[in-house]
């Protein structure tokens, strides 16, 4: 264990030091202080809020309402001077204002930590069997007597850890979709199983779309650019298309998709390779979700979602016309939620098409139908009531 994945801490007038969890990459805190039971809601909202963290030593059930606890103090805010109105916000501010608060809101819930053991068991009374989940996402335990395990990553922390409780129940959530599916209609109500940090196909209505688009004449083969949980790839191998390359540089996803194809019954058409974007070669049929919001992720998971600079969707474009085959076809998957927010126009898309030496031949629009579109309370109710999922047929020339 390296220093900068150590978190430190006295306790019983001893020092003492674990090995720190952290998917979003946050640095362990500073200023860590022992909880329990007998502390209280308020007392542990001052004390986060000051940037101290509190290392669980209670009863797993108790942090849990302590978690829940916190949240209604954080969600609360500060009060506002009554009568004193801001500028009204632009769509991009009140967008950007609520990632900060969102940001803020994981900070803070993120310093109750719990402690996790060697073999990812969490030594806490009435804690719940966590190992595989753990597993899952951070690699096997590690054995010292057996030396590292298939798949184990260089550099997997072993011996105890502690992790955030509030990424912990995260893990525990994603283990549970991993183990339950997805219903996917587009393939029959056969289910996809996604991974810890990869895109649950959840808002199936742009799956609906690839699998309703009407495919170029003979597309014995196609890519699907950014795989993720394998979706797609399934979609057009069960559309009939002989031989799909699925691509995607992320270790998750590429073990995921590979484990669906195969559960799905089409791991023979269906090849999943590692790609920053393109394989080689040619397809006359290339298809591409990218994410759709132009911004940073404060998080690896959210890479799913967020594009810095929109830094796939030019990748996509601009390589595009040098993967098709003469009469092919790219089809683009993408929300218009980034205009609503005021993140990106129209006119900037349309532009990089052309920038890209590509021409519309048609588009397929469909509107979300998960819950948060009709939720007036989101606090980007006004965008997403407004948005429509396009696929975009794409041709060079």
């Amino acid at each position: 264990m390296s220093t900068q994945h150590l978190i430190e801490w006295t306790e019983d007038g001893q020092p003492q030091a674990a090995a720190w969890r952290s998917e979003s990459g946050a640095p362990p805190p500073r200023r860590v202080v022992i909880a329990d039971d007998r502390m209280t809601a308020d007392a542990a909202y001052r004390l986060v809020c000051e940037g101290t963290a509190l290392l669980w030593r209670g009863d797993y059930q108790g942090a849990r309402q302590l978690l829940a606890a916190l949240a209604r103090r954080v969600d609360r805010g500060p009060r506002r001077p009554r009568g004193r109105r801001g500028p009204a916000e632009t769509a991009a501010e009140a967008f950007h204002r609520h990632r900060q608060e969102q940001g803020r809101r994981a900070r803070l819930l993120g310093m109750l930590l719990v402690p996790l053991d060697a073999d990812l068991a969490v030594p806490l009374r009435r804690a719940p069997d966590v190992r595989e989940a753990c597993a899952q996402a951070y690699g096997p335990a590690y054995d010292p007597a057996q030396g590292p395990a298939q798949g184990q990553a260089q550099g997997t922390p072993y011996g105890p850890s502690v992790v955030s409780l509030r990424e912990l129940l995260g893990l525990i959530g994603a283990h549970e979709w991993r183990e339950k599916g997805v219903e996917i209609p587009a393939l029959g109500g056969d289910r996809i199983h996604p991974y810890y940090g990869v895109f649950s196909p959840v808002r199936g209505e742009y799956v609906d779309l690839v699998a309703e688009a009407p495919l170029p004449a003979s597309p014995g083969v196609a890519f699907d650019i950014g795989t993720g949980t394998g979706v797609l790839a399934a979609v057009l191998a069960r559309r009939g298309v002989e031989r799909v390359v699925a691509t995607d540089q992320d270790a998750r996803a590429l073990a995921c998709a590979r484990e669906n194809v195969a559960r799905l019954g089409v791991a023979e058409r269906v090849e999943v390779v590692q790609a920053d974007l393109f394989p080689p070669g040619r397809a006359p049929l290339v298809v591409c979700n990218p994410p759709w919001v132009p911004a940073r992720p404060s998080s690896p998971v959210e890479y799913a979602v967020y594009d810095p600079g929109s830094r796939m969707l030019h990748g996509f474009l601009n390589g595009l016309a040098d993967a098709l085959t003469p009469g092919g076809e790219g089809w683009l998957i993408l929300s218009d939620l980034a205009e609503h927010l005021g993140l990106r126009t129209r006119e900037e898309l349309l532009g990089a098409f052309e920038a890209a030496g590509l021409r519309v031949v048609d588009r397929l629009d469909t509107r979300p139908v998960h819950p948060r579109a009709a939720d007036p309370s989101d606090p980007l109710h006004a965008a997403r009531a407004a948005e429509v999922t396009s696929l975009w047929r794409l041709a060079a020339g």
